[in-house]
């Protein structure tokens, strides 16, 4: 069975008109402007209209335009780093990450005081960055006490319509937006296997169809607050073997995974809008069976191309899974390996939360692309996502 295929670059003119629907959309959710509303949960929505993902990048254009010229800020540009306080975000910045993740341990000046806070930081630092942060709703929900607690997804599921569950992430995206917050590494879209529960509650369903339809409707709602759901973790967690924060999983064949684990992808894609963030599982029969996804360019083809049943080429933002915090990755691989290793095999934006050396990575991507072991192609169409992503937003 062919999993690799090929797909076609499309307009930059298109997503130019994407970014000016999307920034109406920010706009409207303006974080500076106005709270976030709280209208029940159980409310009925009318369908949003959700951000066309991130197109293929072209050398010119507003986005190219926004990318740095020299090589080594370009590979900056790709870093997404947890950050601890307001100066350690700044430092960061002033490195030139692409954006900063709002970690669990983080001082919650960054969402609350003036002064100390994402719009300080945006004055500070002059140029666009993405802010994100983890917040799916029951266990995953960071700094619940001040953007607001929400349930699990399986909960979400089993009590509520997906129309309502897209009204209910709409209002978490408004809190989001108004704490400075522009990109959630939320939906999760793996499908919970029955007596494993590696995923567990974070699922919204064991059906592929019903995690598809729900993770959909959750990233309507965040889109139409402004704020870039991040579909994850492909191509899926939910049959591994174990956690990858404590051990390297495996998953069944990968003609398995495509039948039970990528039907949400089918359906949550071809709505348009969002990113993917690739997990750290091993999937044996693709690639050569024994390195993580997040690691493997044959993880990230598979979902460039499209190139399994429903699917749809995806040219939006690629995240990798925490670099730092997950020994799936760190009992084997040292934090500017994995960098490198991961924008080679296709990722667009490495994300790591902490105990790596920034500068380090970054001088090891810029090395491994005068070197050549990554093509300079391939970090320019990184960088040009990663700014096509910001124009999304506004940010």
């Amino acid at each position: 069975m062919s999993i690799i295929g090929s797909h076609a670059a499309r307009p930059l003119a298109a997503l130019v008109a994407a970014c000016a629907l999307v920034g109406g959309l920010v706009a409207c959710a303006d974080p500076q402007e106005q709270p976030p509303t709280t209208t029940s949960a159980a409310a009925t929505s009318a369908s949003a209209t959700v951000p066309t993902p991130g197109l293929a990048p072209e050398p010119s254009g507003v986005a190219g335009a926004r990318v740095p010229g020299e090589q080594r800020a370009k590979a900056a540009s790709l870093m997404v780093v947890g950050v601890n306080n307001y100066d350690d975000a700044l430092w960061k910045l002033q490195q030139g990450v692409g954006g900063i993740f709002i970690t669990s341990w983080a001082d919650t000046e960054l969402l609350t005081t003036p002064g100390r806070n994402i719009v300080a930081l945006r004055e500070a630092v002059g140029r666009p960055f993405s802010v994100s942060i983890d917040f799916e709703g029951g266990r995953v929900q960071r700094h619940e006490h001040v953007i607001g607690p929400r349930i699990s997804a399986r909960e979400m599921a089993a009590t509520m319509s997906p129309e309502q569950v897209e009204h209910y992430a709409r209002e978490l995206g408004n809190s989001l937006r108004w704490h400075g917050v522009t990109v959630d590494f939320a939906p999760v879209l793996d499908v919970d296997a029955v007596g494993l529960d590696i995923v567990g509650d974070r699922a919204f369903s064991t059906d592929p169809h019903l995690a598809g339809e729900y993770g959909a409707a959750f990233a309507r709602g965040l889109a139409s607050a402004g704020v870039t759901p991040v579909f994850k973790h492909f191509p899926g967690h939910g049959q591994a073997s174990g956690d990858t924060h404590l051990e390297l999983a495996v998953t069944p064949p990968v003609e398995q995974v495509i039948a039970h684990d990528l039907p949400p992808y089918s359906i949550a894609l071809k709505q348009g809008g969002g990113a993917v963030m690739v997990g750290h599982m091993v999937v044996p029969g693709l690639g050569d069976g024994v390195t993580p996804s997040s690691l493997d360019p044959a993880a990230y083809e598979l979902l460039r191309s499209g190139n399994y049943p429903g699917g749809v080429p995806f040219e939006g933002v690629v995240y990798t899974d925490d670099l730092t915090g997950m020994r799936a990755i760190t009992d084997r691989h040292t934090l500017p390996q994995a960098v490198v290793a991961a924008v080679r095999a296709g990722a667009d934006q490495p994300l790591f939360s902490s105990g790596g050396d920034l500068v380090a990575a970054i001088d090891a991507l810029d090395a491994a692309v005068t070197a050549g072991e990554v093509p300079g192609e391939r970090l320019d169409d990184a960088a040009q996502r990663v700014q096509l992503q910001l124009l999304s937003t506004g940010a």
